[in-house]
């Protein structure tokens, strides 16, 4: 995701006040002062003879335009159009697979999908253009998806701001040429330091990593409340802020402080946005372990966790050793990316460092192996929900705001519409497949202390009523409503 493909997209902000480009190659949609499209360039690039073929009974009267001098000819187009979704038989709904979650259907019976238009109904259009994408049916992919274009906002509602995140994805993958895909996404980036605000933003008004963090610490602090020397790998420990509570949590045990070293690895994401490598981390939390009167020691781990053998974690004896895996895992390619399933492979390394206990913070989403158009419908109803859940905290106009939600949320939203294969790498699992990860790797359940059950409570009443917080089965749910967000649990 780092290398600058041949083909790619962007996605940039000017300010809020200014003009919103979504799209600039392989097409170009720019936005209005209020988020609303306002011109299109090279609306969609189709494989050769795609729309021109003889086999292809629309190509001949209509080419990706319909305007047209006859009012009569226009609805015969429209309606033509719509047996494309709906059949020859009018009077017959879609009869797809009604979605699962939320009571989002493809369509609901006797709802047409020029209805779907007309009423506005940007999940139902949404639905529909992933439909289309998915059976290859360019034609109407590419009508729909001028619909949403007069829909989306990235200053507009949530479903609209997340609308216009998933347009860019299905644009993204519809201009791969033939059967591949891209081979990254570049993004303008901003500049290290505004997105490092971004992050920090996104971790202040929303409890998701704070949760994680604290239900993971909550679960070390337990395990090693006896020990004298305590090791801490973290796979990815981005800019250290996790462990601020821990040290601290540390410095007040009875009777003194373990002396603490922490393993970190770094990832690019991380690394750009402080500006430098992980000595910056090792660096401050050293001054923040003195400050606090905690023995300490930091190393940079310097292979990624899919390189990692067991000498680069340098184990020592009389050292109790915790693992963290905090919105990490998913990113590591399964079985159904390489045959080295570097995934289940890491686990069972972890586990013969037979470690004291291991934490897993994941968000509670299944993309991992799931086909493109059920994987479009979990997006939308997990992101929404995110969405969401930021509304409630900064205004719809502001500039942070936008910026938060493009630079730290909506590239994974592109990554898992647009990208198949190792390209795709944000690869979400529910807890019920973790579970059986862990389990075939040799872990066993570690419970969670009902301290970190409470004193979450209490964390979550600085944020919206609407976050909830459920115990089940030895794990922790952080939801947004009836929508399970992140998962957290340990192991032994």
């Amino acid at each position: 995701m780092q290398n600058l493909p041949d083909i790619y997209c962007t996605l940039e902000s000017s300010s809020a006040s200014g003009g919103y480009a979504i799209y600039n190659s392989p097409s170009t949609i720019s936005f209005s002062s209020n988020g609303s499209p306002v011109s299109l360039q090279d609306s969609m690039s189709y494989p050769p003879d795609a729309l021109h073929s003889p086999d292809n009974t629309y190509a001949s009267s209509i080419s990706g335009s319909f305007v047209t001098d006859d009012a009569g000819d226009f609805l015969h187009k429209l309606r033509e159009l719509e047996n494309v979704m709906l059949g020859p038989d009018s009077d017959i709904p879609i009869n797809y697979e009604r979605h699962f979650q939320k009571g989002i259907y493809v369509t609901s019976p006797g709802i047409k999908l020029m209805d779907a238009i007309e009423r506005r109904d940007l999940k139902q259009i949404l639905i529909a253009s992933a439909k289309a994408v998915s059976e290859n049916d360019l034609l109407t992919a590419n009508w729909l998806m001028d619909e949403l274009r007069e829909m989306v906002s990235v200053s507009g509602e949530p479903i609209q701001r997340l609308g216009a995140y998933m347009l860019e994805g299905l644009v993204a993958r519809l201009a791969s040429s033939g059967s591949s895909i891209y081979k990254a996404l570049r993004w303008k980036e901003p500049e290290s330091s505004e997105l490092l605000s971004n992050m920090h933003i996104l971790y202040e008004v929303c409890p998701y990593f704070k949760f994680g963090y604290m239900s993971a610490n909550g679960a070390i602090a337990e395990a090693m409340k006896d020990e004298k020397r305590v090791h801490i790998v973290d796979f990815q420990i981005a800019q250290g802020s996790q462990w601020i509570t821990l040290i601290q949590a540390f410095a007040a045990r009875p009777g003194g402080p373990p002396h603490i070293r922490i393993t970190g690895f770094d990832d690019s994401m991380s690394a750009y946005a402080r500006g430098g490598g992980l000595d910056i981390v090792g660096k401050w939390l050293s001054k923040l372990a003195r400050s606090y009167k905690v023995p300490f020691e930091f190393h940079a781990a310097s292979v990624p966790g899919s390189d990692l053998q067991l000498h680069h974690l340098d184990v020592r004896p009389g050292e109790a050793l915790a693992v963290n895996f905090a919105f990490m895992l998913h990113h590591m390619p399964d079985e159904s990316v390489s045959t080295q399933n570097h995934r289940d492979r890491l686990l069972r390394l972890v586990k013969s460092l037979s470690p004291k206990v291991v934490t897993l913070v994941e968000q509670e989403s299944n993309t991992n192996t799931a086909a493109f158009f059920p994987r479009f419908i979990e997006v939308m109803d997990y992101y929404a929900a995110m969405f969401e859940s930021i509304d409630v905290t900064l205004p719809r106009e502001h500039k942070e705001r936008i910026n938060v939600e493009q630079h730290c949320l909506a590239r994974d939203v592109v990554n898992i519409i647009a990208c198949e294969g190792a390209e795709r790498v944000e690869r979400h699992e529910l807890l019920g497949k973790w579970r059986s990860r862990f389990a075939m790797a040799g872990f066993t359940p570690y419970p969670l202390s009902s301290l970190v059950n409470a004193t979450i409570k209490t964390l979550l009443k600085n944020y919206s009523h609407k976050y909830r917080l459920e115990e089940r089965d030895g794990a922790l749910y952080l939801g947004w409503m009836d929508r399970d967000l992140v998962a957290s649990c340990a192991w032994k």
